[in-house]
């Protein structure tokens, strides 16, 4: 018989955010992979999780994938997670996904945290349809994107790191125009969060005069 593989979204900050399914299923299953066993560690101990865990991340997912679908293929039931948030997302998670689904073997995605979502119903833009970018090229490829988004009609949705930020609220509005709406997120669902909102003028200018810190979700308007 077969086993099955789980995707398990994972708290973004607050723990209690954590849901008992979640919580069931990787007590339930013979192995978790984990993005970073040490970060997961304490996760796991939180909640009194002592499934064997493994490490699968970007640098290793494409020389241990094919050994995983095996082990799913020959009964082992395998749980997916990242350091935060729904793996495949900004994260390892699409390979063995498609690996698995190729193979005909089950696989089951909890929902869960995720820190997109929030940050987009909190920007107060509009919701009905958008644009999930993720984190932008850093080199290759970014002018040619930025120019293709630029004519994007849907809200759009990025991340960011915060060293980062103040040069691609820059190229936003190189891009944008200094009047596009946008907010910016930060450290969603932990003690510190914030969420900013103006034009991206408005908003460049206060990350230039406060030096960012966190974790950030930009949501910017659509071309009108």
């Amino acid at each position: 018989m077969q086993g099955k593989l789980y995707i398990v979204p994972t708290p973004i900050g607050n723990l209690k955010d954590m849901t008992f399914r979640a919580i069931e299923v990787l007590q339930s299953v013979d192995l978790i992979l984990a993005e970073d066993t040490r970060t997961s560690g304490k996760l796991l101990k939180h909640f009194e999780i002592y499934t064997p865990k493994k490490s699968y991340h970007k640098f290793n997912e494409h020389k241990t994938v094919d050994n995983l679908v095996e082990q799913l293929k020959n009964g082992t039931n395998i749980a997916l997670i990242s350091d935060a948030g729904t793996p495949a997302i900004s994260d390892p998670g699409y390979l063995i996904v498609h690996k698995a689904i190729e193979a005909n073997i089950s696989v089951e995605t909890l929902p869960g945290a995720t820190a997109f979502v929030p940050a987009l119903v909190n920007s107060g833009l509009p919701a009905e349809t958008f644009v999930f970018q993720g984190f932008l090229p850093v080199k290759k490829g970014r002018k040619t994107l930025l120019e293709k988004l630029s004519e994007e009609k849907r809200t759009m949705i990025f991340y960011e790191s915060p060293h980062k930020l103040p040069r691609t609220l820059k190229d936003f509005i190189t891009y944008f125009g200094t009047d596009r709406q946008a907010s910016v997120s930060r450290e969603i669902s932990k003690l510190y969060e914030e969420t900013l909102r103006g034009n991206l003028s408005v908003l460049s200018q206060h990350f230039e005069a406060k030096k960012p810190k966190g974790e950030f979700v930009i949501v910017v308007e659509g071309k009108k």
